[in-house]
């Protein structure tokens, strides 16, 4: 059951550039700092291509696949959950025209792009915390080894050519990008 340690460690990164997006947020309304928006951009760049191309994706085509034809009884809860992957794509179209329109209108644009970040932070925050309390759950009890090797594989990145090991490697190297341009405490780059 790799595919679980992964799902978690990937909900790791992408909470930790929420954690992120939202303290830059607050630094720039509380301690006046000055946008950076080549960082803003990475983070919401993040967030975008590794949950739509990248997690959901592998989520929905193999974890819940098959996790619905074990256990009837998970379709609510999956169907929620896809629901929420629908929800959280309009969110985050939202998100990043609220960025362009902050980035290219000024301090006056600034409140709807916080305030977009907060909701999508919390809306993510709590899909999360359901697929590991409550779909991951019922995932172990009702797969078979056989089902586990194949969404294994598919979050290992062997099972869907589209979504190749090297993706997690682009992932990495993004996030990886985000930290160093993050300000301590949150990343590697001097303080503002």
């Amino acid at each position: 059951m790799q595919a679980k340690r992964i799902i978690e460690e990937e909900h790791r990164s992408l909470a930790a550039v929420l954690h992120g997006l939202l303290y830059v947020v607050r630094e720039i309304h509380y301690v006046g700092i000055e946008p950076d928006f080549v960082l803003l951009e990475a983070m919401v760049h993040y967030v975008d291509t590794f949950l739509e191309r990248f997690h959901h994706p592998k989520e929905d085509a193999y974890l819940f696949e098959l996790l619905g034809s074990r256990y009837p009884g998970a379709a609510p809860l999956l169907d929620r959950l896809k629901q929420e992957h629908e929800t959280g794509s309009v969110k985050l179209c939202a998100l990043r025209e609220a960025l362009a329109r902050y980035q290219h209108g000024g301090r006056e644009r600034f409140s709807e792009f916080a305030a977009l970040a907060a909701d999508f932070a919390a809306f993510h925050w709590q899909h999360m915390r359901v697929e590991e309390n409550e779909l991951l759950p019922l995932a172990t009890r009702h797969l078979t080894d056989a089902d586990w090797a194949a969404v294994d594989a598919a979050f290992l990145g062997h099972a869907n050519p589209l979504l190749g090991a090297e993706q997690g490697t682009e992932y990495r190297d993004l996030f990886r990008r985000i930290v160093d341009l993050a300000p301590r405490p949150i990343g590697v780059a001097p303080a503002r």
